[in-house]
């Protein structure tokens, strides 16, 4: 078992990862139930962890209420963030309770925005069940849900009591949403860390053929990478989360480009502003060319998107910058972009030529 504590003073707590915990997840929920029922929030692809999950929380004396919503980021909404927090006051949750997000990162941000403004602030656990949100959404207390306008354009952030992580719940996970997990993996190595991009490189296949040292390793140095970043800036006011958001600025827009559809996923909108990020440095002369085809080359190797055309994009540059336009990161009219100097040296540009951004894209979409 590897336990990383994400420090944030009096809102510290622990990341526990481990194969099998769900098994034995009640006992590490009892402290949090105060003899009370416990509500778990999970999405109907869940269903045989959700049983294991309320078995174990049973054996330890924990009453559950399950609460199952539809798949899919469409479920990141108005409506079933009303529906989600009428049902939770229709079971008494009360502020001082928990409630349990079990699924991937659509139901996390769900539950946990749905706890950062029931009773003014209840608590909740994360329990995630696919890779992406295993080593990002799952830690760090960014909670939301999308709108019309974009992604994650209202939320709040609410630190999680406890996050429990059992890489053998990726067994079930189809290759793709694997796959596009992944993507959240090797970001940590281009922000800064070279070492684990090279190690990602040589044990992807590994990790993604179900590995499960592979899992570990990587789940485990993802969450302490990011409750480094986290400890350090919580809420992106210095600029030190900020690097979290590598790849997020193009692959937003990307997927703002297909409605935030399942024709391009989270993971593989990033996937694909990742390299385009590092193609967009090399092109400014930023980044060396052989850096930039480095990224490319991996992305392809594993099969995720790694340009517009294999996301699946033929929009204009003009297009896609309109989309980036809507980004909740847009200050003072300026919206930052992570960009590179090379592998592991991605830094923060407030000064980027959006018209010259539109024309890189113009050109990657001819090229593609």
């Amino acid at each position: 078992m590897t336990t990383v504590r994400v420090g944030l003073g009096d809102r510290s707590y622990d990341v526990v990862i481990e194969s099998g915990l769900l098994a034995r997840a009640g006992d590490l929920l009892a402290p949090l139930s105060r003899g009370r029922a416990m509500a778990v929030v999970a999405d109907a692809n869940v269903a045989p962890h959700l049983e294991a999950l309320r078995l174990s929380m049973a054996a330890a004396g924990i009453a559950s209420e399950a609460i199952v919503l539809p798949p899919g980021e469409g479920t990141k909404s108005w409506a079933q963030l009303a529906s989600l927090t009428d049902r939770l006051i229709e079971l008494g949750v009360e502020r001082g309770d928990h409630v349990i997000a079990l699924g991937g990162g659509v139901i996390g941000d769900l539950v946990g925005f749905a706890c950062s403004i029931l009773k003014r602030g209840c608590g909740f656990v994360q329990v995630p069940t696919t890779l992406l949100a295993q080593v990002d959404s799952s830690v760090g207390g960014k909670t939301a849900i999308n709108t019309p306008a974009g992604k994650n354009l209202v939320g709040a952030f609410h630190q999680p009591a406890l996050v429990l992580i059992d890489p053998q719940v990726l067994d079930t996970l189809p290759p793709r949403d694997l796959r596009a997990g992944y993507a959240e993996v090797v970001k940590y190595g281009l922000i800064d860390d070279p070492d684990f991009f090279a190690w990602c490189e040589e044990n992807a296949p590994a990790l993604l053929a179900g590995d499960v040292s592979a899992r570990e390793h990587a789940i485990a140095h993802s969450v302490a990478a990011k409750a480094r970043i986290v400890g350090a800036d919580e809420r992106e006011t210095t600029g030190t989360r900020a690097l979290l958001n590598l790849g997020h600025t193009f692959g937003h827009a990307l997927e703002a480009e297909v409605g935030f559809s399942d024709r391009l996923l989270h993971g593989e909108g990033v996937a694909a502003g990742m390299a385009l990020a590092y193609g967009f440095s090399a092109a400014q002369g930023l980044a060396p060319p052989a850096d930039a085809a480095r990224v490319v080359a991996h992305l392809k190797a594993i099969g995720l998107p790694h340009d517009l055309a294999s996301a699946g994009i033929h929009a204009s540059g003009a297009t896609l910058v309109a989309h980036m336009l809507h980004d909740k990161k847009m200050d003072a009219g300026t919206l930052p972009f992570l960009l590179a100097r090379g592998i592991g040296r991605t830094y923060l540009d407030k000064s980027v030529d959006l018209a010259a951004v539109a024309a890189f894209l113009d050109e990657s979409g001819a090229r593609g």
